[in-house]
């Protein structure tokens, strides 16, 4: 089952540009995606809602994400992943694009 976030309810802000996944004990290799065998990024933001913030790390597939540091952003398609993985777990959020919102183009 997909749980895809209905993203209107938050407020997200870059708080790291978009950087390479990297596969885990591969030295910095890129990660691509399986299906799409695009590049994948991870960008850091602040999700917000009307209570409180928490830093959550996005996956997008595709070209780098053009978006900086404290950019207001909107995601297509955001997805919650849960995972659990030898007593470990947590939540892994993935999308399918990220824009800037009308809100920086104002500024």
């Amino acid at each position: 089952m997909r749980l895809v976030l209905k993203d209107e309810k938050y407020a997200f802000t870059v708080t790291r540009a978009a950087e390479p996944r990297t596969e885990f004990g591969s030295g910095g290799k890129q990660k691509m995606n399986r299906a799409s065998k695009l590049p994948e990024w991870v960008v850091e933001v602040l999700a917000m809602d009307s209570e409180r913030g928490e830093v959550i790390r996005v996956t997008v597939t595709g070209d780098q994400p053009r978006v900086s540091q404290g950019q207001v952003v909107r995601f297509e398609e955001l997805e919650a992943i849960p995972w659990a993985n030898e007593g470990r777990n947590g939540v892994a959020y993935r999308a399918t694009a990220i824009h800037p919102t009308a809100q920086n183009r104002a500024a």
